[in-house]
């Protein structure tokens, strides 16, 4: 029996043990989409306890709370932060072959130096040794992100942000590591929300550009796109139910956009129409500014309306959606390609049903020049477990070009996330040393400490363009 994560934790074979520690964990780490906070790294904030660094805006955490009984006083209510401490800690034993339980004794071993298990008996001892050890300067916000080898951390920012902590953190030459925006504007193109028409005034006044339609719309969104380019960003995101291709010309989108602004409701049809011309221009804009359009979808999100309506949105109540029409998002694609405007992209889609129909569409539209134009994105939120990601590579590696993959993100919240690609690095070194070991891949050492440390650091840096 091996020991409960030790050196070679999730590692079986000496091929994919020697990959690991060779190669994958000796690369930096390059986080190019995550959410956490530049005021928090600017001001390089000092947490006060674990509870603060773990449970605030965990969502992971707070399902498997209420999935263990927890009254939601404990979890996003007023309770102490010892008590919700102690519940989390409780949780933990039952979540066996559950992601979180390996994200949180790897940070813990990581961060603090604990080899323990976190459980309600141990809570305590825990909870004192985390919170003596976040009390040191070596636990700020930057000294954790160095400590953590990163490089370079792309942020989420809506286009309306003024960036200043972005612009902060670059004047400060007593940090290194470079943090960068990245475009993510939702809220522009989300036509049905009731707040659609309060965001354009929004915008008006962060472009200096009265949004009245839909040409004012564009020039408004190239002065915040061009805005974001100067300071540093070459990375956009969006978050999408799923990729719709439903085209209009450009003045029925109009008089769609007149409506909304006027406070009219709009058909779904029409709300199709909107999001469609509004993903074409973006994507377009992408290309000419050369940005890689990142996209996110196969969500149903705010489920349990009660807890909504007490709780608010981004709090646990999300799920797959198995509506991913890739017919649309081939026919997207396939318009901007009809003007030789496909700008790099990365599509993720949360349905790991979807693994091989991304695999088959991104290979119609790879283009000369760029390895890996258009990009399967790692396995995301629902699975970015060893199943999920384990799946996700061997799609890709069967219909696609495992070798140009630009490998992990951690799509988080918390400065103590970057164990993930830790994890994501063993599993991969897992599943390409089975494949050498049963004589489907040569022991090529060369070649396979190219492809492990590309695809754990520097296909990213290559890809993306980042001046590393």
């Amino acid at each position: 029996m091996k020991q409960f994560m030790d050196k070679d934790f999730l590692l079986s074979t000496d091929m994919a043990k020697t990959l690991y520690h060779d190669y994958a964990s000796k690369v930096p780490v390059l986080d190019y989409h995550c959410h956490i906070n530049p005021q928090e790294i600017a001001e390089n904030r000092k947490f006060e306890n674990i509870t603060q660094v773990w449970l605030g805006g965990d969502h992971y955490k707070w399902r498997q709370m209420r999935s263990n009984g927890v009254e939601e006083k404990y979890i996003t209510g007023d309770a102490s932060d010892r008590e919700k401490f102690q519940k989390w800690a409780e949780t933990m034993p039952k979540l066996i072959g559950n992601p979180l339980y390996h994200w949180s004794h790897l940070e813990l071993k990581t961060y603090f130096g604990y080899e323990g298990y976190l459980n309600g008996d141990t809570a305590e001892e825990v909870w004192n040794l985390c919170n003596e050890k976040l009390q040191q300067d070596s636990m700020t916000v930057r000294n954790i992100i160095k400590q953590s080898n990163v490089t370079l951390i792309c942020t989420t920012d809506d286009p309306i942000d003024s960036l200043e902590w972005h612009k902060k953190i670059k004047e400060d030459d007593t940090f290194d590591v470079q943090v960068l925006p990245a475009w993510r504007p939702d809220k522009a193109m989300n036509i049905e929300k009731p707040d659609f028409a309060a965001y354009m005034g929004k915008l008006s006044a962060a472009s200096g550009i009265e949004v009245k339609d839909l040409a004012s719309l564009k020039e408004a969104l190239k002065n915040r796109m061009d805005f974001f380019a100067a300071s540093g960003c070459s990375v956009s995101d969006h978050g999408l139910e799923y990729v719709m291709y439903f085209p209009a010309d450009d003045a029925e989108v109009d008089a769609i956009l007149k409506k909304a602004l006027a406070g009219e409701a709009l058909t779904k049809e029409e709300q199709a129409k909107y999001k469609t011309a509004f993903m074409l221009f973006v994507a377009r804009q992408y290309n000419r500014l050369n940005w890689v359009m990142q996209l996110h979808y196969g969500c149903k999100r705010d489920n349990n309306a009660y807890k909504f309506q007490q709780l608010g949105p981004d709090t646990g109540f999300d799920c797959i959606n198995d509506y991913t029409p890739c017919a649309q998002l081939a026919d997207f694609l396939n318009a901007l390609s009809s003007t030789n405007e496909i700008p790099k992209t990365i599509i993720y889609s949360l349905n790991p049903n979807d693994n091989a129909s991304i695999g088959t569409i991104i290979g119609c539209f790879q283009g000369p020049g760029v390895a890996g134009r258009i990009q399967q994105g790692s396995a995301w939120w629902f699975n970015d477990h060893k199943t999920g990601m384990t799946d996700q590579m061997t799609s890709l590696a069967n219909l696609g070009c495992l070798g140009n993959f630009i490998g992990m993100l951690t799509d988080s919240r918390s400065f103590l996330s970057y164990t993930r690609h830790d994890y994501f690095r063993r599993i991969m070194c897992e599943l390409i040393g089975g494949w050498v070991d049963n004589g489907e891949y040569p022991a090529d050492m060369k070649s396979l400490k190219e492809i492990v440390e590309g695809i754990s650091y520097y296909n990213a840096v290559r890809y993306f363009g980042f001046n590393l």
